[in-house]
C-alpha cells in the first residue's frame, strides 16, 4: 500500500529557503568548487546505505545531474551557470540543516524539499543538459560503427550542439522570468536566488 503525502509551501516558507540559499551562496565563498562537490558527493554516498522514504531518496538522486553538470568537461556550462549550481550545491555541503540528518526517516526531509525547488530552478538547465547527454550517447553508439569516427569531426559537432542547447536554454530561462508566453511557458512564481 502506498500514501500519497502532498504539502503546500506559503511564501513564508520559500522566503525561508531563499534565506537559506542566500546563507549558502555565502558558504560557497568559503569553499572552492572541489570541496563544494565533494561535500555533494559525500552526501550522496552517505544517504546509500540509509533507509529513506522513496520520496526522499528519488529527489536526494537528483543532485547527480547538477554535479554532473558541473563535472562533464564536454557539457562547458558557462561559468554563470556553473557559479549558480555551484551556489545551489554549496547547501548541501552544511552539516547544520533544517531537520538534523541523523532524524530517522526526516533527517533529510529539507535536503529533498531543497532538491525540489533547486530542480524547479535549474529545469532548463537540467533539460538542455540531459538532451545533451542522450545525443552524445547515441552519436557514441553511431561513432562506433563508423560514423564521426573522427576525432575532429566529433569535437566540432559537439561544440555546435552545446551551443544549441545552452542558447535554448539561456532564452527558455529568460522568458520564464521575464514572463514570456510563447510556446506554452509560464511565468516562474518562484526562484531561489
Amino acid at each position: 500500500m502506498s500514501l500519497r503525502v502532498t504539502f503546500e509551501l506559503r511564501d513564508s516558507d520559500l522566503s525561508h529557503f531563499r534565506k537559506i540559499m542566500r546563507e549558502a551562496r555565502e558558504v560557497a565563498v568559503e569553499h572552492s568548487p572541489e570541496e563544494i562537490l565533494q561535500s555533494a558527493h559525500g552526501l550522496l554516498e552517505a544517504v546509500k546505505d540509509v533507509e529513506l522514504p522513496d520520496f526522499v531518496r528519488g529527489r536526494l538522486e537528483r543532485i547527480k545531474i547538477l554535479i554532473d553538470m558541473l563535472e562533464d568537461a564536454e557539457w562547458q556550462l558557462p561559468k554563470e551557470e556553473s557559479d549558480r549550481v555551484m551556489n545551489a550545491l554549496a547547501y548541501f555541503s552544511e552539516p547544520e540543516d533544517l531537520i538534523p540528518d541523523h532524524v530517522p526517516g526526516l533527517g533529510f526531509l529539507d535536503d529533498a524539499i531543497m532538491v525540489e525547488l533547486v530542480c524547479r530552478e535549474f529545469q532548463f538547465e537540467i533539460e538542455a543538459y540531459s538532451r545533451f547527454c542522450r545525443m552524445r550517447a547515441a552519436e557514441e553508439q553511431r561513432g562506433a560503427k563508423g560514423h564521426m569516427a573522427d576525432k575532429d569531426s566529433r569535437e566540432k559537432w559537439l561544440a555546435e550542439y552545446r551551443k544549441q542547447l545552452q542558447g535554448w536554454m539561456k532564452e527558455r530561462r529568460h522568458r520564464s522570468r521575464h514572463g514570456g508566453r510563447r510556446s506554452g511557458s509560464q511565468r516562474s512564481p518562484f526562484s531561489l536566488f
